[in-house]
């Protein structure tokens, strides 16, 4: 199973890219602007896109990608989301207003789009990947994913605060690679709070609730451009002196768009 990195900044700027990862050429995984450095055969392959939850930075480049590819495809790309997603996207994009309505266009019976309602707990199934969808904490329904192939799961927090029942679920899962969004710095942490996403002083206490024994890459995503710097300073502080004991550090590292990993 391939992973790609499309997009992992929480914001734009020059070679920042919102999130979107392409997996294995046929599923995304969010539709951030990083889905616009593909080409055009790159995005007529994708079949499913899964999205975490519907804030812009995560599904800016959905209704652009759409119609883009609209000519190129015979069958209608399957969008798999929360209900509350799906009806934000409904309501203020897909609405004839902001953007066309592509699950009805060219016709109802036909449509370049077409909406699956997933829910927390739940697995599906692509070939020979299964996605869990997992909990997450947000300022609307959101979701995080386990995916796998067979062997470790990549596994992806989306945007989310505090989250034990995340922790509890992926405490029983094999694995691979953690992909966990911080943020914003230390000196924001009100603002990542009230906004229910993670600080590093957060983070460290995430991070504590994995089980003693249990080591595997942990990239950091979602960091403003402004802030990447200083929160990757933070990070490191605490990682030397781990609250998870003397002699245990985390294995933390900072995702990159353009990178790939093979699980």
């Amino acid at each position: 199973m391939k992973i790609r990195v499309l997009g992992c900044s929480g914001a734009i700027s020059k070679d920042c890219r919102t999130t979107s990862f392409l997996v294995d050429g046929d599923v995304l995984i969010d539709a951030g602007t990083g889905v616009g450095d593909l080409t055009l055969d790159e995005m007529r392959a994708i079949d499913h896109v899964l999205l975490t939850h519907s804030h812009l930075d995560h599904v800016a480049a959905l209704p652009l990608m759409v119609d883009a590819i609209a000519s190129r495809r015979s069958t209608p790309i399957r969008i798999h989301a929360l209900a509350g997603t799906i009806a934000a996207l409904q309501a203020h994009i897909f609405n004839d207003v902001i953007w066309p309505d592509f699950s009805r266009i060219p016709t109802p019976e036909a449509p370049l789009i077409s909406f699956h309602e997933i829910q927390i707990g739940q697995t599906l199934q692509f070939g020979r990947k299964l996605v869990e969808v997992l909990p997450a904490v947000h300022t609307v329904p959101a979701c995080g994913y386990a995916v796998t192939a067979g062997a470790g799961c990549w596994v992806f927090s989306g945007d989310t605060e505090r989250n034990p029942v995340f922790w509890e679920r992926i405490n029983q899962l094999n694995v691979a690679m953690l992909v966990i969004e911080t943020a914003f710095s230390n000196r924001e942490k009100d603002l990542a709070r009230r906004s229910l996403h993670l600080s590093p002083t957060v983070l460290a206490d995430e991070l504590d609730c994995i089980d003693k024994g249990k080591n595997y890459p942990i990239y950091i995503t979602h960091t403003k451009p402004a802030e990447t710097e200083l929160i990757m300073e933070e990070i490191q502080r605490f990682d030397q002196t781990s609250v998870t004991g003397p002699n245990v550090t985390h294995d933390i590292r900072w995702l990159r768009a353009g990178q790939e990993f093979e699980l």
